[in-house]
């Protein structure tokens, strides 16, 4: 395995070079990068909104506005049906989902049954897959009395296409206000995610978001005075609408639309030449222009009110016939409101209203504080891994660290490469793949010391060692990959971030460790030509230990339930300390722009709003406050309101660093996806270490993980950190750090199974456990020596992941021992018999 042809080595030589062309220009700006040529690579990761600052906002199509307009449209369909067939009818009302009709003239039945089923005509739900919808279903529940009623799919038809059409006008609005670089995606049938870097107050985008800006143009109702109308009854086909002045003014305004904001082709901020206000000017396309022409020819002398979501701008007397297609709307406008009215007009209307259910917001100076603080945690845990790698295996260590700066640029070109967005938690998974990705190289060493100590050669140690070592390596980096694999389908945001850079990290991993690492050894012993194994100025486990791990199984195996039950009365009992993602709520992290912040006058001003439960609290350094609020029960928006009122308080003398408000709907799918999330990582490393070993291993890998993690949930409770969507992105990972650890054990034990086919399986596993020990031991050191210095200098946003991540570690490398060994025994994957008499086939090899 230690020859190379020269094509295997200029391909492997290849890789490592692109790489690192492709990782180089994130380390420069992008000014300094412009300057360069322009056939250089100069594509860099995009930075996350936690580490860039910006406004992240979840956004919902609201189903029950949308299925009112539908209901108002049929009827009115209904209505111009019947008149125009001269088909006299009673009682056209709408309720929920149903529109009712009562034919007058029972002559007219099957002609009316004939015209209304025209309404019932599938729909093309896609244009390439040719499906066909049922929006309406017409029935009758007594001959001459019909029910048009919205079926459940076409309600789903019509909010995705909602949700389709507002993407592309969201597009519109966003992109004409000059925003550099947003992001718009749909996200399922009804929802759409909106992403603007470097925006630290989202109520700029909420503006141009929460305005559906459906203008239309409807003819003002003379009929009756305006106040007969709101004290008694407005005529049919007419309703009262107010206007946008202070204070409103009420108009009688008929239902009926002359002409829509969809025929619209241009609007632009304007002034009026006579009064110099601002007005906005606007062109109709040739049906608007047409339409609107013959209804001001037949209204010369009455008012038309010009309407926007159901507000009147103005209502004009037509004083004439405007046939040139184009006008003016006149209003209280200043210059920026006419501007932005203008911007929404051309963007087009919104189809339903959108209804923010998540939203998040960093300030770009804590984005700046994070990538800073980043930095430092990824420079100290670089620098605490190479070293103790150095001491440990002396130039072999030097070889791994080569090998271990190759992982990490390959891990920021595949970032590079795929637009993936960089995180604060994806700067965590570099870090942590930094710890494991030199347990590979661990089990390599540690293989070549075991051989060498065999009595083999050095170059036969070397190569054997590769070669052991690779299966297992593979094995335990396959099962850290279904968990990160499940957290990047199941998770969002800035936990899909560290799941793919923890996924790449595995992947890069792989090559790192045993091609690259193997060239590199390959090298040093073709042109140094080594007597022997350089030795590290560390050895932290000897060799020849003989623990008995098994022997002490019942004092372990009663600790481990006692606190597995503890920790499960404690959750049951206490329960954790919930972030917003899991009960909803909002959470803001302000800054004092004096010295100090005065905790004591922010609850007296946010004790005034109203708006529930408030805890305030230091945080970090003495001019840092987060401030929590309780979910609010009055709908998804009221969150946002909540964060608004806080804004307009607090704004005068506090920055917003991190504002985050989430709704009872996303805080519940979260919580159910976190759930799934694990129990699907759960099925497939069992399938997966089933599938390679045996029953037993797989239940008993399984057993032990499910330890781990309900352990980890003792420590949240007992410790009361904040248990929020990262600390799923936490569980995960240690569901695959453990199986990474139990997975070597088991190999081990799998391989000691067929060499020593007699001896008791107590004695086998403590022959495995010791034989392996010094690899676990020195992979949990590397591991928590990374994971350490996030701790301690990442920062806050992430302690909470990092303490977790610590404990994981602990704990995971204990049930591999004391947890997942004694398992095997359990499920008897081979009678254990102490008084088996002692022959060769029972001991292991001597030392040579």
């Amino acid at each position: 395995m230690l020859h190379f042809t020269r094509w295997k080595t200029i391909s492997i030589w290849l890789v490592v070079v692109v790489s690192m062309l492709l990782a180089v220009p994130n380390l420069f700006s992008k000014s300094t990068l412009d300057m360069l040529p322009s056939w250089l690579p100069k594509k860099q990761m995009p930075l996350g909104l936690d580490l860039q600052g910006g406004s992240h906002l979840l956004m919902q199509v609201e189903r029950a506005d949308l299925v009112k307009d539908r209901v108002e449209t049929i009827r009115d369909d209904v209505r111009r049906i019947l008149r125009e067939a001269k088909i006299e009818y009673t009682g056209l009302s709408a309720s929920g989902q149903e529109i009712r009709v009562t034919v007058a003239n029972a002559e007219k039945l099957d002609e009316a049954r004939g015209k209304l089923g025209e309404l019932t005509a599938p729909v093309s739900s896609s244009l390439f897959a040719g499906g066909r919808v049922s929006e309406i279903a017409l029935t009758e529940n007594t001959p001459g009395q019909f029910v048009l009623k919205l079926t459940d799919e076409g309600i789903k038809y019509r909010t995705a296409s909602a949700a389709t059409q507002s993407l592309e006008v969201l597009g519109n609005r966003i992109n004409g206000s000059g925003t550099t670089e947003p992001i718009i995606q749909r996200q399922g049938d009804d929802r759409i995610l909106v992403q603007v870097p470097g925006l630290a107050n989202p109520d700029e985008v909420k503006a141009l978001i929460g305005t559906t800006a459906k203008l239309t143009f409807q003819m003002v109702d003379t009929s009756m005075p305006v106040q007969d109308a709101i004290n008694g009854r407005p005529p049919a086909g007419s309703e009262v609408l107010y206007s946008q002045d202070d204070p409103p003014v009420p108009y009688l305004v008929e239902s009926r639309v002359i002409v829509a904001g969809e025929s619209l082709v241009d609007a632009q901020a304007t002034f009026n030449q006579q009064t110099n206000e601002p007005v906005i000017s606007f062109r109709f396309d040739s049906k608007g222009s047409q339409r609107f022409a013959q209804a001001t020819q037949q209204n010369v002398g009455k008012p038309f009110a010009i309407v926007l979501d159901k507000e009147v701008i103005s209502a004009p007397v037509i004083r004439e016939p405007i046939v040139g297609g184009s006008g003016q709307i006149s209003g209280s406008f200043t210059v920026e409101s006419a501007n932005q009215l203008a911007l929404l007009l051309r963007a087009g209307a919104l189809p339903a209203k959108l209804t923010v259910i998540e939203e998040r917001t960093v300030g770009p100076g804590l984005g700046a504080d994070s990538i800073a603080a980043g930095k430092i945690a990824s420079i100290i845990a670089s620098l605490l891994v190479v070293g103790f790698m150095f001491l440990a295996y002396g130039y072999l260590g030097f070889i791994a660290n080569i090998a271990l700066l190759v992982h990490i640029s390959m891990i920021i070109a595949g970032l590079s490469i795929l637009g993936a967005t960089l995180t604060l938690p994806g700067i965590a998974g570099i870090v942590l793949t930094i710890g494991t990705a030199v347990d590979s190289n661990v089990l390599i060493y540690e293989r070549i010391k075991e051989e060498r100590r065999a009595g083999r050669s050095l170059i036969q140690s070397i190569d054997t060692g590769f070669s052991k070592a690779y299966a297992t390596i593979v094995d335990a980096n396959v099962t850290s990959f279904i968990a990160a694999a499940v957290l990047f389908y199941l998770g969002s945001g800035p936990v899909k971030g560290f799941a793919v850079t923890f996924a790449l990290g595995i992947v890069t991993t792989v090559f790192t460790a045993f091609t690259f690492t193997r060239w590199l050894v390959s090298a040093w012993l073709r042109y140094q030509k080594p007597k022997d194994i350089p030795r590290g100025v560390l050895d932290i486990i000897p060799h020849d230990t003989k623990i008995p791990f098994m022997g002490i199984r019942s004092f372990t195996f009663a600790a481990t339930t006692i606190a597995t039950i503890a920790s499960l009365v404690l959750f049951a009992t206490y329960s954790m300390n919930y972030g917003i993602e899991f009960k909803g709520g909002s959470i803001l992290e302000v800054q004092a722009k004096a010295d100090t912040a005065d905790v004591t006058s922010i609850r007296e001003k946010l004790a005034d709003l109203n708006v529930g439960e408030v805890q305030v609290q230091s945080f970090g350094s003495p001019k840092d406050v987060l401030i929590r609020v309780e979910a609010q029960d009055l709908g998804e928006n009221a969150d946002q309101t909540v964060v608004k009122k806080i804004r307009d308080e607090l704004s005068t003398d506090y920055d917003f660093r991190r504002v985050e408000a989430i709704g009872a709907t996303v805080s519940g799918e979260l919580a159910t996806a976190g759930t799934i999330g694990i129990i699907v990582a759960f099925i497939g490393i069992l399938i997966y270490i089933w599938v390679r070993f045996e029953w037993q291993y797989a239940v008993g890998a399984i057993i032990a993980t499910s330890h781990d993690v309900v352990m980890t949930i003792g420590f949240f409770v007992v410790t009361g950190i904040e248990f929020n969507l990262s600390s799923i992105a936490a569980i995960l990972t240690i569901v695959g750090y453990s199986l990474n650890d139990t997975v070597v054990v088991y190999d081990r034990v799998r391989e000691n199974l067929r060499r020593y086919k007699k001896m008791p399986l107590d004695q086998l596993l403590d022959l495995s456990m010791n034989e392996t020990l010094s690899r676990t031991t020195i992979t949990a050191l590397t591991t928590f020596l990374a994971l350490g210095a996030m701790y301690v200098f990442g920062g806050e946003v992430i302690q909470s992941f990092t303490a977790a991540m610590l404990f994981g570690v602990l704990i995971g490398t204990y049930s591999s021992i004391f947890v997942a060994g004694p398992l095997l025994i359990l499920f008897g994957l081979r009678p254990t018999s102490k008084n088996m008499p002692a022959s060769p086939d029972n001991l292991p090899a001597k030392a040579g």
